[in-house]
């Protein structure tokens, strides 16, 4: 070859530079694009370089992070790499992608309520110390009593009013009838003034021969009461100055009886009417008395019982829920007196509480909780009578009889009465804790997972108590059921845990594993299948069917009255109504165990509990285990379809909101959850996919770039912020509009463009959000709209919204058991997120809780 030839040297080397240079321009002439400049970037941009030592000891870093700012890093250097003089050299592709995960919320160890345990010695001394100013008022209001009676008496003399019977102080002629006359002050108080002996009263007191058959001698008595008898002391009886065998007045006084103000100013008045002459104008003019006002001033009452026996409170403990011990407090201390027990015996009002308390478990509650121990004696509250155990054999008398004493007769010993108060203050605590449990429920959701969002309810027991104690002895049962929830929804859970507790456990029907029966097979299954749905079907469905169960001789052929037969059963729970025996209407018709069914009912009544007691006259229900979402306006019928929720790994929360607007051909803005564990695996693929996909990707300050563009391992690790959002159209996840009750969790329902999903039978395939079946009908019934309307402003082709200004509430809610809107009739179904094994273990911890 001449280019080996040191004569063709000269001729090679120029060669081989132009060739190299040809080279370059072509490559400089062609270098990608800007758009296919962010693609190499992006590339690399999720290239990741492990921080772990490398052979020569020293800790691998990216060369490119020296070289520009996070963000705005291109590529450089020939065929991808750093550059000649760069540090080091890398592969634009990465050997290992970004594995990044959002946790989702998780399932806690449930902590229950702390119970308190307090002494009463508080309550004791506030008692006691309320008691002593009760006293003190009492007394003073009974000598203001006593002073404004003598002020009365005083009164009618200064104002001349003269009862008179005798011979006149000033020697005048014995006067046989009443005269009312007005004198001087100074004369009346001289001829009034009252005796201070005995003989001056003797002198003063009129004799029997001196006085008239017309009643002179009542009228006499009567002087003598008003005008010179004390007031009547608290306890003494009144005397009457002329007892009634016609003793003279002078003998009657000597006795030293009292006559109260009251029976004074009575007595007083009626002789004075009868003394007047008949026909005599004058005379009965001037002898009716002038009425003089009598102040009846207020007596407070005496300390009660309950008082009296505060001393009993010192010591006494009691172990509760701070709530309930709160309440017993401020109770108490306002109003201190027995609420359960009269006179040492058990109330009429406290036996029926205690049966009410015992027939807890009827609104799903545990009796147990409300156990009250009476003195010598237990009462069960285990069974729908209060059952007595008594220590004193043969004595059946307690359970029978409510006023019988508690301890045997009345309550005369320390120890008795420190029963007694025991007793009441259990009581109340029971009814306290029963109401607490009625309205709230017995666990805090919150404290279960992450996917409850439910505030707990504020109970007023302090306010619940003090109404309760103004209940008769027959309403007061009436009044603490009305502590559970109220709504028809309750009612016919109550219902149908009556109607399961009535019934006995059946031997299960067996379908065998794997059973596939399609229209117009033969199966040797079959005969457990027509059984399973005569166990399982509704009353109406086998009313219908009836003469399908006649014909039915347990053959193996699938026969098409068979057929319609299964799409009825599917269709009354919920399957797809396609004939087809499968895994799941098997499931659907194997069912579960009367046990089982108890409890998804005592579960479903607790979880009501967590809810607002009224739903509200309009509102939408969802109901995530059966996978329909129902719109409610009360005299309508309901509005159901079905719905997709989010999977086990993308579980819907539980929470209640108020929806807002309803937006039109929306944007879907990507959760930060599903940019990082969906998108970047690939985007490690490839850099466009969101590009590819009619995906905006755009900087915090809203400039959009291409996805390729992006440091998609500072996003996962959130050192770098971007906006994910696809653009309204056919295929956006969302479909044609979403309708939005905003909350922390990003939930909202929209439509979608996988129709098929909604076929399957079990719809968990969202990432949390609620799609819609029939969301244009959904949208319309919030609104107040018609079809056509939602149709028209989907039509344009606009983001728009509309706003809901009516208040309808929505619940995103978790019932394996819920009666069904249109009919009543409670259904079962599957517990796919398993939080019905969460709520019966924090259940299970509030019962230890509670026992101690």
């Amino acid at each position: 070859m001449t280019f080996w030839k040191r004569s063709h040297k000269a001729a090679f080397l120029p060669a081989l530079l132009a060739t190299t240079v040809m080279a370059t321009t072509v490559l400089v002439t062609n270098q990608p694009a800007a758009a296919d400049a962010d693609r190499f970037a992006g590339m690399r941009s999720v290239e990741r370089l492990r921080g772990e030592p490398s052979d020569r000891g020293q800790v691998s870093r990216d060369p490119r992070d020296a070289r520009s700012p996070r963000g705005e890093r291109r590529g450089g250097g020939f065929f991808g790499w750093g550059g000649w003089n760069s540090d080091a050299d890398y592969d634009r592709y990465d050997p290992e992608p970004v594995k990044a995960y959002v946790s989702s919320p998780k399932y806690h160890t449930y902590k229950p309520d702390t119970l308190k345990t307090v002494t009463l010695d508080d309550l004791s001394r506030v008692v006691a110390e309320a008691a002593a100013q009760r006293h003190a008022e009492a007394e003073a209001a009974r000598l203001e009593a006593e002073r404004l009676a003598a002020a009365n008496v005083s009164s009618e003399h200064d104002n001349g009013i003269r009862v008179t019977g005798s011979i006149a102080n000033s020697g005048d002629k014995p006067v046989n009838d009443v005269e009312a006359e007005t004198a001087p002050a100074s004369q009346d108080l001289a001829s009034e003034a009252p005796v201070s002996d005995a003989a001056t009263a003797e002198a003063s007191m009129p004799q029997p021969a001196q006085l008239s058959e017309e009643g002179d001698v009542a009228e006499a008595a009567v002087s003598a009461g008003v005008a010179e008898a004390p007031a009547a002391s608290e306890g003494e009886g009144a005397a009457d100055p002329i007892n009634s065998a016609g003793q003279p007045a002078e003998e009657a006084m000597s006795t030293e009886a009292t006559v109260s103000q009251e029976a004074a100013t009575k007595d007083a008045s009626l002789p004075e009417t009868a003394a007047a002459p008949a026909g005599d104008a004058k005379a009965a003019d001037t002898a009716v008395a002038p009425t003089v006002e009598n102040e009846q001033p207020t007596v407070a009452e005496g300390p009660s019982e309950f008082e009296r026996q505060a001393d009993l409170l010192n010591g006494m403990r009691v172990r509760a829920l701070p709530e309930v011990i709160e309440a017993i407090e401020a109770h108490y201390e306002a109003a201190p007196d027995y609420l359960w027990v009269k006179d040492g015996k058990l109330t009429a009002r406290a036996r029926t509480v205690m049966e009410t308390l015992a027939d807890a478990g009827a609104v799903g509650l545990d009796a147990s909780d409300y156990q009250v121990h009476l003195p010598h004696e237990t009462v069960s509250m285990t069974g729908g009578d209060v059952e007595v155990a008594s220590n004193h054999a043969g004595d059946d008398s307690i359970a029978s009889d409510a006023a019988t004493p508690l301890a045997g007769g009345a309550l005369g010993t320390s120890s008795e009465a420190r029963d007694l108060m025991r007793f009441e203050i259990d009581l109340t605590k029971a009814v306290l804790t029963y109401a607490l449990d009625a309205q709230r429920g017995r666990v805090d959701p919150d404290r279960i997972s992450g996917y409850h969002d439910l505030p707990r309810r504020k109970v007023d027991l302090t306010a619940i108590l003090n109404d309760l104690s103004a209940k008769s002895d027959v309403d007061i049962a009436s009044a603490m059921l009305d502590l559970n929830p109220t709504n028809a929804e309750f009612k016919a859970l109550m219902a149908k845990l009556a109607t399961l507790e009535s019934q006995s456990e059946e031997k299960p029907v067996t379908i065998a594993t794997g059973t596939l029966i399609k229209p117009g097979q033969s199966s040797a299954e079959m005969a457990n299948v027509v059984k399973a749905i005569e166990l399982k079907a509704s009353d109406d469905l086998k009313a219908k069917h009836a003469a399908t169960f006649d014909a039915y001789d347990g053959g193996e052929k699938y026969t098409p009255e068979l057929v319609a037969l299964v799409k009825d059963f599917q269709r009354e729970a919920g399957l797809s109504s396609d004939g087809v025996v499968g895994r799941n209407t098997v499931r659907g018709m194997v069912g579960m165990s009367l046990s089982s069914k108890i409890e998804k009912v005592k579960l479903a009544m607790e979880r009501l509990r967590w809810l607002p007691r009224d739903l509200g006259a309009r509102h939408v229900f969802i109901n995530q285990p059966a996978f329909t979402a129902t719109y409610v306006n009360d005299g309508q019928e309901p509005l159901k379809m079905r719905a997709v929720v989010g999977r086990k790994s993308n579980q819907t929360n539980f929470f209640y909101d108020k929806i807002k607007t309803v937006e039109y051909n929306p944007y879907w803005g990507v959760p930060y959850s599903i940019i990082v564990n969906e998108m970047i695996p690939h985007l490690n693929k490839n850099p466009y996919y969101l590009d590819d996909r009619g995906y905006e990707v755009s900087t915090v300050n809203g400039r959009t770039v291409s996805s390729a563009s992006v440091d998609w391992r500072a996003v996962a690790n959130k050192q770098q912020s971007v906006n994910v959002r696809q653009l309204p159209g056919a295929s956006n996840a969302l479909g044609e509009l979403k309708i939005l009750f905003p909350n922390k969790h990003h939930i909202y329902m929209h439509d979608t463009p996988a129709k098929s999903l909604f076929k399957r039978d079990a719809r968990a395939f969202s990432h949390g959000c609620v799609r819609l079946q029939d969301p244009r009908g959904m949208a319309a019934a919030v609104l107040g709209k018609d079809k056509s309307y939602i149709a028209g402003r989907i039509a344009q082709g606009k983001n728009e919204s509309d706003t809901v200004t009516s208040d309808v509430p929505v619940y995103v809610s978790y019932f394996t058991a819920w009666p069904d809107e249109k009919t009543g009739n409670v259904k079962f179904f599957a517990d796919m997120y398993d939080r019905d094994m969460y709520l019966q273990r924090a259940l299970t911890a509030t019962e230890k809780a509670r026992r101690g």
